[in-house]
């Protein structure tokens, strides 16, 4: 009896065989088989199986009649184009994925004695999470600071802070993720400063800044000026980075944000996506060629809990950015069809209850990840639903790294599940899905457009209102929640807790700062970084050079602030 495998060897062609038959002859056989299976099995199907997220059904059995052709002649080795299988020939036997660990809580101090408890358990690389004064880009004694100073993680006012945050940490060593976003250039620029005080020139650092201030109008809503003049901002340094920091990534243009906001596995894709289109355009625009700056772009992506599709929108990700960083915006370097990008857990998947059930989560979304080839990864800590992580879950977070790189084999093939009837209609599916969302946001006017009506943000809101009533409803089983619920205490685990004392430091280092530094000096450069903003210069030299006189970031932010004005979202809902 021909085997199923036997039948796909030859509509795929396998010209091994002398014997073969036509194509067409398979095919036919093969959809009679298929049909077949259908008819004395396809009864016994009781329910559809749903994506986790997307709503979508799928089928029981997937076989070569659900590839695309173009699918199997654009699916080539890892890193050849369209990188479909990954950017890099050898995948994980020539490097391993980044491994950072999220960090950032209370002072400065706090957080760099956790960096070096992260370097020193085999992290290989630093991200950095901010408190929430920080991120909307206040200072710590800013009376709309009070009660959040160090909470949700690390305070950083002025250049003294960043000093004291890396301190010990060779800046030419390692490689920095920040993520922040409205006030991203001031951050950067005190993380430059930072460095030149350790004797390390901006052209040896390594590193991401997260500056995706699209999304943040999108989801997550972490802003300080309007959308134009933020475009122009992260535009400046896009061309500051090309001279100056070659080596650092001057957007992380992220759907980890949109996803965790309630967006479908196809909208993060396709939302994402078109949020980096806007960028490559605006950098054309301002005269920057595509292949100075392209090639500094990376991505964040979520990885939630339907594990093929999570794998799949990896591999449509690398597929689509490449067709279209080549055939629409001419980008000639093959560095520049590259997507490079981090991936983290889905922080909306951890639960409160049963939070020992995290761990496990986590395991399976950060093996999805690696098995889409991802270049860097984040895994939760089980607790972070409940409260900043504590060392000793973010070490077991690290473990479930380690153990995946060295006890499991997966590193040790290039896209393993390549050519899977189902990972490759899947790619298929999502990539369809989101070709079809970039036509609609095209319908709208584009990005900033949809922004402003709030397109975006209802598409969302609708998505996220879906998952939330299937919950409700036990449609979706979401395991210690809804179903096999227990009594458990969740709050019997350790917890870290930030105090009142972090609030009192910061104000007093602040009140330190403005006493030693040279007053006359800040005035000055706060009026050079004014004048330059209502002028068409790149802005961000000065704000290097606030960063460097110790302006501290509330400073900074309303110098730019009285040109651009402040953004205020419209009601849309």
């Amino acid at each position: 009896m021909t085997t199923m495998r036997d039948l796909v060897d030859k509509v795929l062609g396998d010209t091994d065989r002398a014997t073969a038959e036509r194509p067409d002859d398979e095919l036919a056989r093969l959809r009679a088989e298929v049909a077949e299976w259908r008819r004395q099995f396809g009864g016994s199907v009781t329910r559809p199986i749903a994506f986790a997220n997307s709503g979508s059904e799928v089928e029981p059995l997937y076989t070569a009649l659900d590839v695309s052709s173009a699918s199997a002649d654009d699916l080539g080795v890892p890193g050849t184009y369209p990188y479909t299988r990954g950017i890099h020939p050898t995948g994980y036997r020539g490097k391993l994925w980044t491994m950072r660990q999220f960090a950032g809580f209370g002072s400065a101090r706090d957080t760099n004695e956790r960096f070096k408890f992260l370097l020193a358990h085999g992290q290989t690389g630093l991200s950095t999470a901010f408190d929430f004064p920080t991120l909307m880009g206040y200072d710590s004694d800013h009376p709309r600071s009070e009660g959040e100073v160090g909470k949700t993680g690390v305070a950083i006012s002025s250049l003294a802070d960043m000093e004291v945050l890396f301190d010990g940490i060779p800046l030419d060593e390692v490689s920095t993720s920040m993520t922040i976003n409205g006030p991203a250039p001031i951050l950067w620029a005190f993380y430059i400063a930072a460095a030149e005080k350790q004797g390390v020139s901006s052209d040896k650092l390594q590193g991401t800044i997260q500056n995706d201030i699209l999304k943040e109008y999108m989801a997550q809503h972490a802003w300080c000026f309007p959308i134009e003049p933020a475009l122009r901002l992260i535009v400046d340094c896009f061309e500051w980075g090309a001279s100056h920091a070659p080596r650092w990534n001057t957007v992380s243009i992220s759907g980890y944000h949109i996803r965790e906001a309630g967006a479908t596995a196809a909208q993060e894709l396709a939302f994402t996506l078109a949020d980096g289109f806007t960028y490559v355009e605006r950098g054309i625009a301002r005269g920057l060629a595509v292949d100075d700056f392209a090639p500094r772009l990376s991505f964040f992506w979520d990885i939630h809990n339907d594990f093929f599709e999570e794998i799949a929108k990896l591999r449509a990700a690398r597929r689509i950015w490449a067709r279209h960083m080549k055939e629409r915006y001419g980008a000639r370097s093959a560095k520049s069809l590259l997507m490079r990008f981090h991936s983290q857990t889905a922080g909306v998947t951890l639960t409160a209850q049963q939070p020992m059930n995290n761990v496990v989560r986590v395991a399976y979304q950060a093996l999805a990840a690696v098995l889409g080839g991802t270049q860097s990864l984040h895994t939760n800590s089980m607790d972070e639903t409940l409260a900043l992580p504590t060392e000793a879950a973010v070490q077991v977070a690290l473990r479930t790294q380690q153990v995946l790189a060295y006890e499991t084999g997966i590193p040790n093939v290039a896209d393993p599940l390549g050519g899977s009837y189902y990972v490759e209609a899947l790619t298929d599916q999502l990539e369809r899905e989101a070709e079809a969302l970039f036509r609609e946001i095209q319908s709208v006017g584009g990005v900033v457009v949809g922004l402003e009506q709030g397109w975006f943000q209802r598409k969302i809101h609708e998505s996220a209102a879906r998952q939330q009533w299937e919950i409700e409803q036990h449609r979706r089983v979401i395991v210690g929640v809804n179903e096999f619920v227990t009594e458990e205490d969740a709050l019997g685990i350790p917890l870290l807790r930030i105090g009142e004392q972090v609030d009192r430091e910061q104000r007093e280092r602040l009140a330190a700062v403005r006493a030693s530094r040279d007053n006359a000096l800040c005035t000055a450069r706060l009026d050079a970084l004014r004048e330059a903003a209502r002028g068409t210069e790149n802005v961000f030299p000065h704000i290097l050079d606030c960063a460097r006189a110790y302006c501290t970031l509330f400073e900074i932010r309303r110098a730019l602030e009285d040109v651009f004005g402040a953004y205020r979202e419209p009601v849309f809902f």
